[in-house]
């Protein structure tokens, strides 16, 4: 009978937890980038999409074939290998709707009600944290969350408005909150059993498959005019999404994806301020309040989970 494995470290354990929480914060800022490329973008927003995918799998697929693999929260699955059928579809087509909605919504409501609905995600996360992850959520938890939400909706101030001609957009920045929720209990549930690497490079590969024939039916070109405009799409695959997604996707394997969900809200809280030093878009007291409040609920998430919630 083979010895059952020991159990890790304390001191190991709690080394790991803090790598993968600076790797959730990192990739949150990698993200932060991309509504900057896609501003950018000399191309449509689905072309811009199925580019940010499918220039990410060269780098990603280097990162699997020669880098050592990342660790596994359990040691199946190790090997070079095709993944199973669930590996390469739900993450990749959950991504891929996520994508679609998200620039589907930017052109039928306003930025400011695309990011807050579109940043309802960890509603979405927490309830598949507890009904398929069977992660204990505590009163603590969804008290933190609900401050961070309410500092999302301070950080888009008085420009968020719903009902009116905005209805259509707004169900579809929902639509982009509950497919990128998904795509996070997928990637954490398929974390116990592969690495981030593997993860990655199959679930990109489908995203920019699913997404090539929306171009066509969105009827946009696929050739961006200039070399800066490549240069966009490259910085968008190799920055926001090889590396901002592959953290992400390493900390899901380390942290529970409630707090995770939680923690990338400081994405947007990053975007605004990338938009005022880059683009010139400038930042209201509301605003600046609203990106505090919503560290602070990510604070008090991280205490909940400290003390055993989320």
């Amino acid at each position: 009978m083979s010895a059952a494995p020991k159990a890790e470290p304390a001191a190991t354990a709690g080394l790991r937890q803090h790598l993968a929480l600076a790797a959730l914060v990192l990739g949150a800022l990698a993200i932060a980038f991309s509504p900057i490329f896609v501003r950018l973008s000399e191309i449509g927003p689905t072309a811009t999409g199925f580019y940010r995918a499918i220039l990410a799998v060269p780098p990603l697929w280097l990162w699997w074939r020669f880098m050592p693999a990342l660790p596994r929260v359990s040691a199946a699955g190790s090997g070079r290998r095709l993944p199973p059928l669930a590996l390469i579809l739900v993450p990749g087509l959950l991504f891929a709707g996520d994508l679609f909605f998200w620039h589907l919504s930017i052109q039928y409501t306003t930025v400011a009600n695309a990011t807050l609905l579109s940043n309802f995600a960890p509603v979405i996360v927490t309830l598949g944290a507890w009904l398929v992850l069977r992660e204990k959520i505590t009163a603590a938890f969804l008290v933190a969350m609900l401050v961070a939400i309410c500092g999302a909706l301070m950080l888009v101030g008085a420009s968020f408005q719903l009902g009116g001609t905005n209805v259509f957009g707004d169900m579809m920045a929902f639509a982009t909150a509950t497919f990128y929720g998904a795509y996070m209990i997928a990637v954490a549930k398929l974390r116990g059993r592969h690495g981030t690497q593997e993860l990655m490079l199959w679930s990109s590969l489908v995203t920019g498959l699913a997404l090539l024939p929306m171009v066509w039916v969105m009827g946009e070109g696929l050739l961006p005019a200039t070399a800066g405009g490549w240069l966009t799409l490259f910085g968008l695959a190799w920055i926001s999404h090889a590396l901002g997604q592959g953290l992400i996707a390493y900390a899901l394997g380390h942290l529970p994806a409630s707090f995770s969900s939680l923690v990338v809200l400081i994405q947007p809280v990053a975007a605004a301020g990338f938009g005022w030093l880059w683009l010139g878009e400038g930042l209201q007291p509301l605003q600046l309040a609203g990106g505090a409040v919503v560290l602070v609920g990510i604070l008090l998430a991280r205490r909940a989970q400290m003390n055993g919630g989320g």
